[in-house]
């Protein structure tokens, strides 16, 4: 791999090279995905009674976001400064794995809601800390015309460590309860905290920074308050991919966030724990087949028109959830869900790395948590509460206003994206 540039600096970017820019996206979505999948609502029924649990599940999630939308930026603004001799990114990289590490296993020892939280809130910063300086690879170390793939790449990554890690702990938490069964949870989050690790160790050993010459090394309290400053003016269209890209993610994380709750409650499934990680799987796999060869077309044709068609694509994927059919109709959705979404994530991504600012690339696209955090925490604290008001007047009925909110996000964030102008040679 060539040297640490955002620009056509890189040498002998080989096909290797691919796999150890993305290859630690693959433990952060197998984290956060078993999590708040299923090992988050299933501890939640340890301590919440039913007719809350959308409500206290929504301020859980939330609030880690709120965290999450704190930290990456500055840990982005800051990794851009750094001047450590063996990278920008990885001494981060490898601070946050191991503060994740430490903390995950307090989910197991936490015994009431507001431990639990804390738990929850301290994962979001540790976890922060490394995917904010982890994001900039692409910009820094892929060239131009390569970072279309490179994103469908890490899509490819993030996608199968959140189908790999799923499908491996459910037999663990299909038999967890609280007490003499507890151990099948230590499990599960033993298997969580071995993945991190190894991708840490492979990213960390693997991937070869070099110190980015006349990097301006500003003191840490003006490189803060630096860290969410944007320009308005010469960045606008910065600003309505954020908007756009706000929208969609808040979509995004109430359906994944109260898949459990609604298969179980709704739908009326069984074994609702299976039942989500197959519904994910099958969205997963749909999103596979769709992100690699999204984010190469969109090096040949442009990012927007994919990502706009994409967005229109997930609302209709939404509504399919509303039809009749039961769970059969709910994985057929998933495989629409799964090809809207892996387009869209990777060809979105793509135009965000850009659209970055030569030499703040980590600070920028830290700021694209304010959107991807930002709106999942909003979406999750007003819809988690209306899910459970609307059920109070009829059952079922707040998980059907949910989805009718997540056909708006798509069409109205796949709209705002018209208002982007892409650079000239990628619309």
């Amino acid at each position: 791999m060539g040297e640490l540039a955002g620009n056509s600096g890189v040498r002998d970017f080989r096909s290797i090279d691919y796999v150890k820019i993305t290859i630690f996206g693959f433990a952060l979505t197998a984290l956060w995905s078993s999590l708040h999948t299923i090992i988050l609502p299933l501890r939640l029924l340890d301590f919440v009674a039913e007719p809350q649990l959308n409500t206290y599940l929504g301020l859980l999630a939330g609030s880690g976001l709120i965290l999450a939308m704190v930290v990456q930026p500055i840990a982005g603004a800051v990794s851009d400064r750094s001047g450590f001799r063996w990278g920008r990114r990885r001494p981060y990289i490898l601070l946050g794995s191991i503060l994740v590490i430490m903390f995950l296993f307090g989910i197991g020892f936490s015994g009431s809601y507001v431990a639990l939280f804390a738990i929850y809130c301290l994962l979001q910063v540790g976890s922060n800390i490394a995917q904010g300086a982890y994001q900039a690879f692409i910009p820094d170390l892929a060239p131009a015309e390569k970072r279309g793939l490179a994103s469908g790449v890490k899509g490819l990554f993030e996608i199968a460590g959140g189908i790999v890690l799923l499908r491996l702990i459910v037999p663990f938490m299909d038999r967890y309860s609280i007490g003499a069964e507890s151990l099948w949870l230590w499990l599960a989050l033993g298997a969580v905290a071995v993945v991190l690790l190894g991708a840490m160790i492979a990213t960390v050993l693997t991937v070869k920074e070099r110190p980015l010459a006349g990097v301006p090394r500003l003191p840490l309290l003006p490189t803060l308050t630096r860290s969410f400053r944007i320009d308005v003016r010469k960045n606008s269209d910065f600003i309505w991919f954020l908007l756009s890209r706000l929208l969609i993610f808040m979509s995004l994380a109430v359906i994944q966030r109260f898949a459990f709750y609604f298969l179980k409650y709704f739908v009326g499934v069984a074994n609702p724990a299976a039942a989500t990680a197959d519904l994910l799987i099958v969205v997963g796999i749909f999103m596979l087949a769709a992100v690699y060869f999204a984010g190469r077309l969109s090096d040949r044709v442009g990012r927007r028109p994919i990502a706009i068609s994409s967005g229109l694509l997930g609302a209709l994927g939404v509504a399919l959830l509303l039809a009749p059919g039961g769970y059969s109709m709910v994985l057929f959705a998933g495989s629409v869900l799964g090809i809207a979404s892996g387009a869209f994530i990777s060809t979105n991504w793509a135009l965000a790395t850009d659209m970055v600012p030569k030499g703040e690339e980590a600070r920028y696209l830290g700021l694209t948590n304010l959107a991807t955090a930002g709106g999942s925490a909003l979406a999750l604290f007003v819809i988690g509460p209306v899910i459970d008001l609307f059920n109070t007047y009829s059952p079922g009925l707040g998980y059907q206003v949910m989805l009718g909110t997540c056909i708006f996000y798509f069409v109205a964030g796949s709209l705002l994206l018209f208002k982007v102008r892409a650079p000239t040679q990628l619309r």
